[in-house]
């Protein structure tokens, strides 16, 4: 039989204390917009499956979910609406059978979509009311970001909230970002703890912790036994062999507690999850999400942070918009440069940096193509470029294009100074990075 709306009809029956139009409120009209909204959800993991029950659960009637991975054994632990049997299938699909079945809704349609986010047409989102996002994945989450703000126009046109959550061990967050009118994505990635690195002297010839030898296994010794092959973790063959090679390391130095699943969170920089912290910010995200279909309740403004480690505790803040933010900022990036960088420095710096956060850069100028990563016969036009000086290359002022594959949009960047000597210094420890002005 299916569920009633009983649980929440009171919710949208009578507007709330901070509506702002208490006179114009039908409560008839957000019934409708319950049914009636569109709602992506991102992510059918730990989060997602959260998420997906409680919109089902909450009235929503049209959903999606994308994801592209299948279900291994160790999922099993803490997303809930797969089983044993389902191991190796998609998780969108199973998560949309089994909400469906257990709703017994015959209004609910849930559609799932087994493939990257990335490889989706911008019509295909340009469909939705609210985006939710229960990724692990920062990369995907600078994708989506950045597309919706890119479809809003400057008379707010193509507005999708975008409802993020994330969590880590006992600690988690949950925002709303309104593409054009609030801090976007972009405008936190700074505040976001880069991966853990090791010194490459340390574990190729003093390793110390286990962390070490997973590390020698997937950046020495894996390209040496396995020449041209990607190391792929959902590939059980390629996991169980890069485990192996991680044990023989330890047991050689006398190294304890590698295991096939911290070689698999080193490797793939999988974060740590519990289970009641994902129900904590999946209930936060979809409340945000009932709230904007409704509209009689303030939404989030716009960071709410949750921390369990020692006792509850929830701090809820405006995270404020960067003018300088690569997807929603009004400046464009400016930096100053050592005069004596060569092109292939500006892009490495480009890529350190926290607040960019760029991978594979490619730069241009309305005039030259300075460093083109594809096509190759583009790659192999451009390569000598990056050689020559980037004074010879850019004038002051001068704008640079540049894209990158994790981000759907252009960063433009102008360098407004070329500052010190002309010869690169015998000692440059100061002089790595370029000064954001």
């Amino acid at each position: 039989m299916p569920r009633d709306n009983s649980s929440f009809r009171e919710l949208y029956e009578n507007p709330g204390p901070f509506s702002d139009i208490p006179e114009d409120y039908s409560p008839a009209q957000a019934a409708s917009s319950l049914s009636d909204s569109m709602i992506l959800v991102i992510g059918a993991g730990g989060l997602g499956c959260e998420i997906l029950k409680n919109l089902a659960l909450t009235g929503f009637k049209n959903i999606h979910v994308i994801d592209m991975d299948t279900i291994d054994v160790s999922n099993l632990n803490r997303q809930f609406l797969f089983r044993a049997k389902d191991v190796g299938r998609y998780k969108s699909e199973v998560a949309s059978e089994f909400v469906r079945a257990r709703i017994g809704d015959p209004n609910l349609s849930i559609e799932a979509h087994t493939c990257k986010i990335q490889e989706k047409p911008i019509e295909f989102y340009k469909q939705f009311n609210v985006v939710i996002c229960g990724l692990d994945n920062i990369e995907a989450r600078r994708w989506i970001n950045a597309l919706l703000v890119g479809l809003v126009d400057d008379q707010l046109n193509n507005l999708i909230p975008l409802v993020d959550g994330g969590t880590e061990g006992f600690r988690g967050q949950a925002r709303v970002i309104m593409p054009r009118l609030s801090s976007c994505f972009e405008c936190s990635l700074d505040m976001i703890s880069p991966k853990e690195t090791y010194p490459v002297c340390t574990i190729a010839n003093t390793p110390r912790l286990p962390e070490h030898c997973i590390e020698w296994a997937s950046q020495l010794e894996w390209p040496r036994r396995f020449p041209g092959k990607k190391f792929d973790a959902d590939i059980p063959e390629d996991v169980e062999a890069m485990y192996q090679i991680s044990v023989e390391r330890a047991r050689e130095f006398g190294i304890e507690n590698v295991t096939k699943q911290l070689t698999l969170g080193v490797v793939k920089n999988i974060i740590p999850a519990i289970a009641s912290t994902n129900a904590i910010i999946a209930a936060a995200c979809t409340n945000e999400v009932f709230k904007i279909a409704i509209g009689t309740y303030p939404i989030l403004d716009n960071y709410m942070m949750y921390s369990g480690d020692d006792s509850i505790f929830t701090y809820t803040y405006s995270h404020s918009k960067r003018p300088s933010c690569a997807v929603c900022g009004t400046q464009m990036k400016r930096i100053k440069v050592p005069r004596w960088w060569k092109l292939l420095h500006l892009i490495e710096d480009l890529s350190g940096r926290q607040d960019v956060a760029l991978k594979n850069p490619s730069l241009a100028t309305a005039q030259t193509n300075l460093y083109f990563r594809q096509p190759p016969f583009l790659e192999t036009q451009t390569r000598p470029n990056l050689e020559k000086p980037v004074s010879e290359l850019v004038a002051i002022n001068e704008e640079i294009i540049v894209t990158d594959p994790s981000l759907p949009i252009s960063i433009l960047v102008v360098i407004d100074e070329f500052e010190g000597p002309l010869e690169e210094p015998s000692d440059i420890s100061s002089l790595l990075k370029s000064q954001a002005v």
